[in-house]
């Protein structure tokens, strides 16, 4: 396959060097990363001899790559967006899209101003499953949604043991159990019902040892019509989750840790299901891989736009002030 686009990584922990495998994997992009960190920089680069290391934006800059994605902290998610939209660089942004609203309307001048594709890295967008339930619901086949029930749940020490020496021991560099996780669950009902207008939240740490952030989290939402419930913990034995929508003739059912949805349209029939697994590790990166990259051609809309990754970051900054306050709030 020919590749006649250059993409940069930003940042090479744990989801930038899964970025960058994937990005690699697609066979569609000269491929590069920028990571600060001397020893991390040179561990990478020896796993992905194919790749141009970079320990700079800067030295990045120079190769004038046409793409990149941004997986460092997520303080400096909108920072490095904006100065990278207004260098015509179209931009992939890992979630959250930051950790308050800072710099969002320079951002969305800057990708406005340079007609550059700008994209949140909400990657339960991208599985199959998901999408098909969404194209149900969003061509009528059950009629309006009338509920949004969703369920989540891991262990987070058995699949991020390390999770106390990163960023998510505080909520000013995007941790906790609200903008680490939540935040998904969110983002897919909003794409599947609309976006939350006004919530209640309760939020605390139950179990997790080590940490003080919050790692369980009820909301009620109003999405227009739609009544919504979002509930997660970080510390249940079963890694399930589950978004049900309950709607005037039927119920559809996304199950992502079957990789399947399931429909029931009458009281007392069988479920019916249509299944997409098992899915490979790296799967649903792969497929958002190549939806940025076919964004970016002008081929499709982005898997999440920019505007409706504001959005859900006005829902995570309002769940956590409902949580302290204990009102509703407006998003």
């Amino acid at each position: 396959m020919q590749r006649d686009r250059s993409v940069v990584v930003i940042g090479a922990g744990s989801i930038g060097e899964r970025h960058l495998r994937c990005l690699v994997s697609t066979g569609r992009a000269e491929v590069g990363f920028v990571e600060v960190k001397a020893d991390l920089r040179r561990q990478v680069a020896e796993k992905y001899p194919e790749v141009c290391a970079y320990q700079s934006m800067e030295q990045a800059f120079e190769a004038a790559p046409d793409l990149a994605v941004i997986a460092t902290p997520a303080p400096l998610h909108i920072m490095q967006a904006t100065e990278l939209a207004q260098r015509g660089v179209h931009v992939l942004i890992e979630k959250p899209l930051g950790v308050s609203m800072e710099g969002v309307e320079r951002l969305i001048e800057a990708v406005q101003s340079r007609g550059v594709t700008a994209a949140v890295a909400y990657v339960y967008r991208a599985h199959p499953a998901l999408g098909r339930m969404r194209e149900a619901l969003v061509t009528g086949r059950f009629g309006k949604v009338l509920e949004i029930v969703a369920v989540s749940g891991q262990h987070f020490p058995h699949y991020r043991p390390a999770y106390r020496q990163t960023y998510y021991t505080r909520r000013e560099q995007g941790g906790g159990a609200i903008q680490d996780a939540l935040t998904h669950l969110i983002n897919a009902g909003e794409w599947l019902a609309g976006p939350v207008q006004r919530l209640a939240a309760d939020a605390g740490h139950q179990a997790l040892a080590g940490v003080d952030v919050e790692d369980t989290v009820h909301v009620l939402t109003r999405q227009g019509d739609t009544m919504g419930t979002y509930t997660l913990n970080q510390y249940q034995a079963p890694n399930e989750t589950t978004i049900t929508a309950v709607c005037e003739r039927g119920t559809a059912r996304f199950e992502m840790h079957r990789a399947r949805w399931m429909w029931m349209e009458k009281p007392e029939q069988d479920w019916q299901e249509e299944s997409f697994g098992p899915l490979e590790r790296d799967e649903l990166f792969v497929r958002q891989a190549h939806e940025f990259l076919d964004a970016a051609e002008g081929k499709r809309p982005p898997g999440c736009s920019l505007a409706e990754g504001v959005q859900t970051l006005k829902v995570n900054l309002a769940v956590m002030a409902a949580a302290e306050r204990g009102t509703w709030e407006v998003s």
